[in-house]
């Protein structure tokens, strides 16, 4: 790793006064940032590219810190595309679940590897990947190893379901803790503190309330993070009041499940006093536009949530009900969505879809002494996008040009951790191409051994 210079290019430092160096420098020691500053061609600037063992000409290039997928699920890049006009509900049923019963632990390693290559190449540095499908007991260790692969900053959310629709993928609550317990002993910390462990009680119809309440007690006393699908769609409110007379977000309050460390994934359908709740217990909303359209599940208050003072973060959602997992999309998305639904142009301008995606989501998993901007002392995570391309160029406003132009075929570089692990919009960690290949080969084995009972694989159009 060493010394690394990125210089001549535009900065976005994200820090607290939204700091713009144009042109600027960022300067990487090992794993994290030293200097951040403006450029010149003279002086100092001279001895840092001496000095350097890797130099970067940034000149045409935005540079912002590394984006933060706050949730997604890599095993559904299986997925994507199967069908595009279904609710959320049938797509459960006669796709996700199928597949997800199909798939041997080798195809969770393709699955998230193309994932986490998908990411990287979009300018996430770092995913929230909630996993919840325990056919086998290698399938969270194939995630995580192609997290490892990848080179990209991976924090799995152990999910677990003791009620779920599919009968087949339910567990105890001793399975689930039990497998919590031997993940963070084994992977917590893993690959020089790339791999994180969260808690991932997969939504609030789909687990009991004892369930529940011991989730809140286990994720409290290890000081886990717990990352929760709450309120998605209007059903899933109409569920939790048959059941229990609770909104979905009082259920999670009431069971002591919500605080500092929960996410709460969606929240679409939450009312005024929910919303209050999560600002009073300081928790976090990972807002996923695309999916939300996608599926039609409705629109998150998100402009509400930011007056309030709630931190929002941003997430692709799977390659499931997306279908892809372009972070520089989702920018664009979360601030059309939410000007046309409200009637109003002035909301979320380009700084503030910018703070979502990178500081909000730092917060969100509770990294915000080390990601989120570039500034000294934090980890060498940072993306280089090109602007020289004819769908952006020319160039007003930097911040606009990321969230409304570009895309994440724009992405040149990506350093995590002081490593490079896309250069000139080439994963360098793994080979790509060869594992595109494999997990074709495997989705179409899967296809044909599922045709027979769901007529939906078996039409290539």
């Amino acid at each position: 790793m060493s010394k690394k210079l990125i210089y001549n290019g535009t900065i976005i430092t994200m820090n607290a006064t939204n700091q713009i160096f144009k042109p600027g420098y960022v300067y990487l020691e090992h794993d994290v940032i030293v200097e951040v500053g403006a450029w010149s061609e003279v002086g100092r600037m001279d001895g840092l590219k001496a000095e350097a063992a890797y130099d970067y000409d940034a000149k045409g290039k935005v540079v912002i810190p590394g984006i933060i997928n706050g949730h997604t699920h890599l095993f559904q890049t299986f997925m994507r595309g199967v069908s595009d006009h279904s609710p959320l509900a049938q797509w459960l049923k006669e796709i996700i679940w199928p597949m997800s019963l199909a798939m041997e632990p080798e195809d969770f390693y393709l699955a998230a590897l193309i994932g986490c290559i998908e990411n990287l190449k979009s300018g996430a540095t770092y995913i929230m990947d909630h996993h919840y499908i325990h056919t086998y007991p290698e399938n969270d260790e194939s995630v995580l190893r192609a997290m490892i692969d990848s080179g990209i900053r991976g924090h799995l959310a152990r999910g677990g379901s003791d009620l779920a629709g599919e009968v087949r993928l339910r567990e105890t609550e001793e399975q689930i803790f039990g497998a919590t317990d031997r993940l963070l002993d084994e992977w917590e910390g893993a690959a020089s503190g790339r791999i994180r462990i969260a808690l991932g009680p997969l939504n609030l119809y789909g687990c009991s309330r004892g369930y529940l309440e011991r989730a809140a007690v286990f994720s409290r006393d290890r000081h886990l993070i717990s990352h929760v699908h709450v309120a998605e769609t209007s059903e899933q409110i109409d569920t939790t009041m048959a059941r229990y007379g609770l909104r979905n977000l009082e259920l999670l309050n009431e069971v002591g499940l919500l605080g500092e460390q929960t996410q709460v994934v969606h929240g679409v359908w939450l009312d005024d006093g929910e919303l209050a709740m999560i600002r009073d217990q300081g928790a976090s909303v990972i807002h996923c536009p695309v999916s939300n359209m996608y599926l039609a599940s409705g629109v998150a208050r998100v402009p509400d949530m930011l007056r309030m003072g709630i931190n929002v973060a941003l997430g692709t959602d799977g390659p499931g009900s997306n279908n892809c997992q372009d972070n520089l999309e989702v920018l664009k998305f979360t601030a059309c969505l939410h000007k046309v639904n409200e009637l109003d142009a002035t909301l979320l301008p380009p700084m503030d879809v910018l703070r979502m995606a990178t500081v909000n989501g730092a917060k969100a998993v509770g990294r915000s002494n080390e990601l989120g901007s570039l500034e000294p002392g934090k980890k060498a995570d940072l993306v280089a996008v090109d602007m020289m391309k004819a769908h952006i160029s020319p160039v007003h406003r930097a911040s606009s040009a990321l969230v409304y132009n570009a895309n994440g075929n724009d992405v040149d570089l990506v350093i995590v951790g002081g490593n490079v692990v896309v250069d000139k919009g080439v994963c360098t960690w793994v080979d790509e191409q060869e594992i595109l290949k494999r997990a074709q080969a495997r989705v179409n084995v899967l296809r044909a051994k599922l045709a027979g009972k769901y007529p939906i694989f078996a039409d290539n159009e």
